[in-house]
């Protein structure tokens, strides 16, 4: 199976999901209010009560953790819907087909990144009429964008190994939200990791949330970026290194099956 063919099964299979994605008005609801709704709640909830050191408003420190907390709860999404077509046939359709079968997974990470460029454009929107300014310049800026964007590739990805593993998607999304939690809530998403009892910092300081977090704050709000950017970076192609490897490897044997 050659490269080109590769890229055109999962543009074909991009497509197929996004198609989806906007044909079934409960998805667009998931995609889009759940995510507004993190902006305020947390904003209006928190930001009279929480003044993270070197922070005028709340809004700025809490936006960066608000997109990796929407994009982690959207990704696993993926495995409910990798789950869900193993558990209908239509993954035994496509491998009925002569496409690439790596195109699978790379098609519904794709379609997810797309999904999560759409949400953060919104937040950041929405964050931006009640506050919320990039005060780093516009290729950091956009530097955050792409970083939050590669933190959603390797959520997708993990959550495609789960629903490969469990195969059914009612446990695929409960066991998704299960490993998800945990770690969002001890880390620097919403309060700053100094607040947290010692025995808890010291897992929190290298939680890779924490990290993705914070690099994105130092993007978003600026000061030396270098260090924790390639600090994320590094957690991030850990990650791929592991999960990307092994989703398809678990996939291969599934189809095989």
């Amino acid at each position: 199976m050659t490269s080109g063919r590769l890229l055109v099964d999962t543009a074909t299979i991009t497509g197929r999901n996004l198609r989806r994605l906007v044909r079934v008005p409960t998805l667009i609801a998931f995609a889009t209010v759940q995510p507004v709704l993190f902006v305020l709640l947390f904003t209006y909830a928190f930001g009279g009560a929480i003044h993270p050191p070197g922070v005028d408003r709340y809004i700025d420190y809490i936006l960066p953790g608000t997109w990796i907390l929407a994009i982690a709860f959207g990704a696993s999404q993926t495995g409910v819907a990798l789950a869900d077509d193993l558990a209908t046939g239509m993954i035994d359709r496509f491998r009925a087909l002569p496409t690439a079968r790596a195109a699978v997974l790379a098609g519904r990470v794709t379609a997810d990144a797309v999904r999560n460029l759409f949400v953060l454009t919104l937040m950041t929107g929405l964050a931006a009429t009640i506050g919320f300014r990039f005060h780093a310049g516009p290729l950091a800026a956009l530097a955050a964008i792409g970083l939050a964007i590669g933190v959603g590739i390797v959520f997708s990805w993990i959550f495609a190994l789960l629903g490969l593993l469990v195969r059914d998607p009612e446990s695929a999304g409960i066991g998704g939200l299960l490993a998800v939690i945990p770690l969002i809530f001890t880390s620097s998403t919403f309060v700053p990791v100094a607040t947290f009892p010692g025995w808890l910092q010291a897992f929190a300081e290298v939680n890779p949330i924490t990290v993705t977090v914070d690099a994105l704050r130092c993007l978003c709000l600026g000061g030396p970026t270098a260090t924790p950017v390639l600090k994320a970076a590094g957690w991030l192609a850990v990650l791929l290194a592991v999960t990307v490897p092994a989703a398809v490897h678990r996939y291969r044997r599934v189809t095989a099956a």
